[in-house]
This record gives C-alpha cells, sequence and structure tokens, in this order.
C-alpha cells in the first residue's frame, strides 16, 4: 500500500506542466452599416465652424452700414428747377405746388416733386395739432405736373389758355405730412387736339408706395 502511494507521488512530480492558455484574441462586435443607423437615437458631436462664406450682398451692406446715414442717398436729379418751372407754369406763391421736374418727356409724361414742409400756408388749419396736406391740394399739385406735359409746343398747349377740367377715379391711400417728399408722375393717356381736351394718369408716392392716385381731364380753350 505504502509502495503504491509512492508510485502515484512520483507520477505526479515527473509529468509534464500543463500547457500554457492561448494568446488573447481582440474579439470584434458587429457593426451596422450606414443605411441601419437609427439617426433619430444617434448623437452628434458638433464642431466650431472654422470657415465661412460671404457673398458680394453682405459686403454691400457692410459697406453700406459703414457709410454715414447722410452719404447713404443721392438727391434727386433736377431735369427743370424752380426758375424753369416759373417760365412754363403761371402759378405763383402760395399755390405754386412743384418743386422740381425730375423726368420729362413733352407731350407724354413727367415727374415731379413736391417738398412737403411745416412751413406751407396750410398747416396752420390742417390741422394744428396733426399737420396733413389736404387732398384737394395734392391733386391741384398733380394737375401742375400735367400742365408741364401739356403746355409744350409739341402738345400746343398755351398757359393763358390752359385748365384744369375734371378728374375722375381719384383715391388717397396714405396721408402727406411735414417732411415728407410728394414725388408725382403724370402720364398722358389720350389727346384730343379738336376738342382741346386731354386725358391723364395720376400717381403720387411717397417712399415708394402710392398716396393719390387719379384720373385727370385738362382742356386748351379761349377764355
Amino acid at each position: 500500500m505504502a509502495m503504491a502511494a509512492s508510485a502515484f507521488s512520483n507520477s505526479l512530480l515527473s509529468s509534464p506542466p500543463p500547457p500554457p492558455p492561448p494568446p488573447h484574441r481582440p474579439t470584434f462586435a458587429w457593426s451596422p452599416s450606414r443605411s441601419q443607423v437609427n439617426l433619430r437615437s444617434t448623437t452628434f458631436r458638433s464642431y466650431p465652424t472654422l470657415f465661412t462664406t460671404r457673398s458680394s450682398l453682405d459686403a454691400a451692406n457692410d459697406t453700406k452700414e459703414d457709410t454715414p446715414i447722410e452719404l447713404r442717398y443721392a438727391a434727386f436729379p433736377t431735369v427743370m428747377d424752380i426758375n424753369q418751372i416759373r417760365e412754363i407754369l403761371p402759378h405763383r406763391f402760395p399755390f405754386l405746388l412743384v418743386d422740381r421736374v425730375i423726368e420729362h418727356n413733352p407731350g407724354v409724361s413727367a415727374v415731379a416733386i413736391k417738398n412737403v414742409t411745416i412751413n406751407d400756408n396750410f398747416f396752420p388749419g390742417h390741422f394744428p395739432e396733426r399737420p396733413i396736406m389736404p387732398g384737394v391740394l395734392m391733386v391741384e399739385a398733380m394737375a401742375q405736373v400735367g400742365g408741364l406735359v401739356m403746355l409744350q409746343p409739341e402738345v400746343g398747349g398755351s398757359r393763358e389758355n390752359f385748365f384744369f377740367a375734371g378728374i375722375d377715379k381719384v383715391r388717397f391711400r396714405k396721408p402727406v405730412v411735414a417732411g415728407d417728399t410728394l414725388v408725382m408722375r403724370m402720364t398722358l393717356i389720350k389727346l384730343q387736339k379738336r376738342f382741346g381736351i386731354a386725358k391723364m394718369e395720376g400717381k403720387a408716392y411717397v417712399g415708394g408706395e402710392v398716396v393719390c392716385e387719379g384720373e385727370f381731364l385738362m382742356a386748351t380753350g379761349s377764355e
């Protein structure tokens, strides 16, 4: 019995050591394809933008902002000044309501301006607490621009025998107040030389918006 135990212990001591474990190999998890990614549950990191693109419009806006406001807007051109207007129209203060002509096609159309100021003689009564240019004077000013179109050799008009004959479809869209510049365009639509009647279309603007419009009749004849 003792000999058997001794033989077993000798066999354990003389047996070779167990082999070392196999080297560790990294395992790879399955990665979904791009089409299988759920974008709603995916978190994206944002990084600061290093480059920005600028258009010519941005540069133009920056230049405009850098320019002092008193230098941004050009004045209206002068085709006829007040002295030339006085040579054509018979009106005088306080009823000459055209300050400058900025476009003129004799016998066809004209564009003129009226600078509305608090010193205009109608403001003390219309209205003392809220100075608004009377609509009838806006119509009169537009009719005077029509006179600048018609009182030309091309049309045969005469300042002695030229009259404002009527208005139709006149609408006042917005009030004109002290400080506004009234820009008026009058265009000849129809001329009947035999009867001495001219039909014109007129529109007045402030800041590019229509404030008054209508149709005008002009007449030539003996007093």
